[in-house]
């Protein structure tokens, strides 16, 4: 793969970096289209999306640096190439999560309403980002023997050269993209505000769990070797999830 696009004196397009760009953009055009939906301006849409951008690379990438502590204490400047790669989804969620309630109630904007605007263009937006990944070999697989196993044989990509490896980057780009289908089929069929949002994060955290298993590059313990970070938040966040939709759906269907 080509972790490094295009390179010209000291000029350097970095392709995860590219690709990442590529999906938030994505994100932000389907959401502003999904908005008109809900009623919801393009601006505010616009607005909020700045906020997510912001909260959402801090937060994954304090994850990433806190998994990999070591690493980055020997080298603290690594800490800020972000374009090398090195962003953890579930850091970003929480960090974009948290600061875009925030936003939302100092906006008046309605919270699980606007939730729901944006959580297909986050699934889509997540799937082109995944083609970075890629590109740069980073979240790469571990070892197989399948027929459509990938090897990687640029030296500046992340990933072990010439192994064959499980395409975890192509398993997540497709359920994301897949992800996104079924949040925009399932539009029509809501049953109240918030379902879009949360049916995401557990989807979105079952393909998680289920691709983890084939990773090969290190993410962190949660519970000794049995799951890893990512597996750990998840399962937290899914049971979370399940809550409010248990909470939501009742107080939608409530006689009184």
């Amino acid at each position: 793969m080509h972790p490094i696009l295009i390179q010209i004196s000291g000029f350097k397009l970095y392709t995860y970096g590219l690709f990442v760009a590529l999906g938030f953009m994505a994100a932000l055009w389907f959401s502003k289209k999904n908005g008109k939906f809900y009623g919801v301006s393009g601006e505010d849409i616009s607005d909020i999306f700045f906020i997510i951008l912001i909260s959402a690379v801090i937060g994954a990438r304090l994850l990433y640096v806190l998994i990999d502590y070591p690493a980055f204490l020997a080298h603290p400047l690594e800490i800020f190439k972000i374009w090398n790669g090195g962003l953890v989804f579930f850091g970003g969620f929480i960090g974009a999560v948290g600061a875009t309630a925030v936003a939302l109630r100092i906006k008046g904007l309605p919270v699980w309403k606007t939730a729901d605007i944006i959580a297909p263009g986050i699934a889509l937006g997540h799937s082109i980002g995944r083609i970075g990944c890629l590109f740069a070999g980073c979240c790469y697989g571990k070892q197989c023997e399948l027929p459509f196993a990938i090897r990687f044989t640029n030296p500046q990509g992340l990933a072990p050269l010439n192994l064959p490896l499980h395409p975890t980057q192509v398993y997540m780009m497709l359920s994301n993209f897949f992800l996104f289908l079924i949040l925009v089929g399932l539009q029509k069929h809501k049953k109240f505000h918030g379902m879009i949002f949360l049916v995401y994060i557990m989807i979105y955290s079952a393909f998680r769990s289920v691709i983890e298993t084939f990773r090969g590059d290190y993410r962190g313990e949660f519970l000794l070797d049995f799951l890893s970070m990512s597996q750990g938040i998840g399962l937290i966040v899914s049971c979370v999830a399940l809550a409010f939709i248990i909470k939501l759906y009742r107080s939608a269907n409530d006689p009184d």
